[in-house]
């Protein structure tokens, strides 16, 4: 069965293409620039490109966006046409090739302001109950493209399962005020308790989407670390981390003072992947209490697809405000 990669020039895209290829997979990654492991150049709002990929495929992994770093260098009309007609697109020639899975890669960043309890309220408890508030024209467009996967589902009957993925970029974090407080590596550790995931669990949940998606018909799916936290800590969550996190783990503080970092004071949402878990079977390997493993053996604490993959980039010019301008 040949499966379609869009984006296979990105850090998802690129990642898939890869790991499916080394199980032995026939993979065709598509995307609008030349890479090493992009087999066709062109667009996903070009049809006729689009039906020539789709031609006798068996499953579609739709990596291929617009991301929240374009927004203040992308026009809204340029996230529309990626995000949701080049999605259409997509769909529509999936029907019409008879596919048999389609595995669209959203974000968790489509839940948008509900991430945002006021203080003092306790931590946000993450599910895909959550209705989503987007903030911006990215969070828009992914949610306006999940209900067309959902819609295809109902009237054309196309197996499709979406993935709402946490943050798994090796770029520097976006909010100055983090840039300024905390080394990167910190940070991005910090955020295994509760808004990470690493690329090669976001990988094997698409992996396990594909094969499981016929038997599931319609799925929404959250896919980051599991997070170590019940619905019991969101108070002192929100007011106290660092106390929560050594309850816990009692053993990371001192892990942390010999490399100089920090816990965040305070923690304001947290994602639950339990559903994911159950209904694809998924096993994510790398929680905050495996990343704290690898760092006290003094190993590097991310993937070896990480390493791999590396960082892409989102845009091909620097910013005096930091690694992209945030809108």
């Amino acid at each position: 069965m040949r499966i379609v990669v869009t984006g296979s020039a990105g850090h998802l895209g690129e990642a898939l293409v890869l790991m499916l290829r080394n199980a032995g997979r026939d993979v065709l990654g598509i995307d609008r620039r030349a890479s090493r492991l992009t087999d066709a150049v062109g667009s996903i709002v070009d049809r006729p490109f689009v039906r020539e990929c789709l031609r006798g495929a068996g499953a579609v992994a739709h990596a291929a966006t617009l991301h929240k770093p374009h927004v203040a260098t992308h026009a809204a009309q340029a996230f529309v046409d990626t995000n949701v007609t080049g999605t259409l697109v997509l769909l529509e020639e999936a029907v019409s090739a008879a596919v048999g899975c389609f595995v669209f890669t959203s974000t968790t960043s489509a839940f948008g302001a509900a991430l945002e309890p006021a203080p003092p309220d306790p931590a946000a408890w993450i599910t895909e109950e959550v209705v989503p508030v987007p903030r911006n024209i990215y969070g828009v467009t992914k949610v306006a493209a999940e209900s067309l996967c959902e819609l295809a589902h109902r009237r054309q009957g196309l197996p499709c399962v979406v993935l709402r993925t946490s943050r798994f970029f090796p770029e520097e974090d976006d909010r100055a005020e983090i840039r300024r407080a905390y080394p990167d590596d910190n940070a991005k550790v910090n955020e295994f308790l509760y808004r990470r995931v690493e690329i090669e669990d976001v990988v094997s949940a698409h992996c396990l989407a594909l094969e499981r998606g016929p038997a599931i018909g319609f799925g929404r799916y959250i896919v980051s670390a599991t997070t170590p936290f019940t619905p019991a800590d969101l108070g002192d969550l929100r007011r106290d981390a660092p106390r929560v996190v050594g309850r816990l783990f009692p053993g990371y503080e001192e892990t942390y003072a010999r490399l100089g970092w920090r816990m965040f004071p305070g923690i304001d949402r947290v994602y639950v992947n339990a559903r994911a878990r159950q209904d694809l079977g998924w096993p994510p390997r790398h929680d905050f209490g495996a990343v704290l493993a690898r760092l006290q053996s003094g190993a590097d604490w991310r993937s070896p697809l990480a390493q791999a993959i590396g960082a892409k980039g989102y845009h091909e010019g620097t910013f005096a405000e930091g690694p992209y301008p945030v809108d």
